[in-house]
């Protein structure tokens, strides 16, 4: 502490008392205290309406709710999400029609019965005991289904999830012959899936509930039968505009 604060490092014995009083009590929060707490404008003997002109006019401050973030950002990691929306603005250039069109992206999120709250995790149907399915099976998929993306290159898009970087995943898609794009670790808010897809989904289906997990399949099935391919289109799109925005950034998270 003495070598990175220098003189404003605390003394031997503050560390020592300090280090006492934790180890007897490990509690994170602060002790009950008697009576109702003193508000800002009882203490300064001014008005709410003052308090808050002062705070907002004055000191140009705003009350805002905390937002999840996968992880708190290394110096590393935004260096690498910064080249990473670099490259993908590079391999994009003037294309953007051309080349959203040959993007596949895969991903995962879980889907409930009920779901009142709004969560991100990650999505798949298995039941009790049954071993998750395998990822080359959803590109065994666009072999099948997806030609014309075959014959321009297909741009592979999908997150850093152990069951992706797996060695049998990376054999699969080598044996395809796609193109993968990078995608940076904890990143959420430059995958497709996460900020658009799965988001608009589980807006839909929120506070609506599900006898059994049929019903909800069919809600999920629905949701993406009726969208025209413009709507898909759209969400990659606007990876091209995320890739800005994480640039401006200097490789940080993007809020909206």
């Amino acid at each position: 502490m003495v070598s990175v604060l220098q003189e404003s490092a605390p003394s031997y014995t503050m560390v020592k008392n300090g280090l006492a009083y934790f180890n007897k009590d490990e509690r994170a929060e602060d002790d009950p205290r008697p009576g109702r707490p003193v508000t800002i404008a009882e203490e300064l003997q001014i008005s709410k309406e003052r308090v808050g002109e002062i705070i907002h006019e004055h000191m140009n401050m705003r009350k805002i709710s905390a937002r999840w973030v996968p992880k708190m950002l290394t110096p590393f990691d935004k260096q690498r999400r910064l080249q990473t929306s670099k490259d993908f603005l590079e391999l994009v250039g003037d294309n953007i029609d051309e080349i959203c069109d040959r993007i596949v992206t895969v991903d995962e999120t879980w889907v409930r019965q009920y779901d009142p709250e709004s969560k991100q995790e990650s999505m798949q149907w298995t039941k009790k005991g049954e071993r998750p399915p395998k990822k080359f099976k959803a590109r065994e998929a666009v072999v099948q289904k997806r030609r014309g993306k075959l014959s321009r290159g297909v741009l592979f898009l999908q997150d850093n999830a152990s069951v992706h970087t797996a060695r049998f995943s990376r054999q699969a898609l080598k044996d395809t012959g796609f193109s993968e794009i990078d995608h940076p670790p904890y990143s959420t808010d430059l995958a497709p899936s996460d900020y658009f897809l799965f988001s608009n989904l589980k807006k839909e289906l929120r506070g609506r509930r599900f006898v059994n997990d049929n019903q909800m399949k069919m809600a999920v099935e629905s949701h993406f039968d009726c969208k025209e391919k413009e709507y898909f289109l759209g969400g990659l799109k606007a990876l091209y505009t995320r890739c800005e925005k994480c640039i401006s950034l200097e490789g940080d998270y993007i809020e909206k």
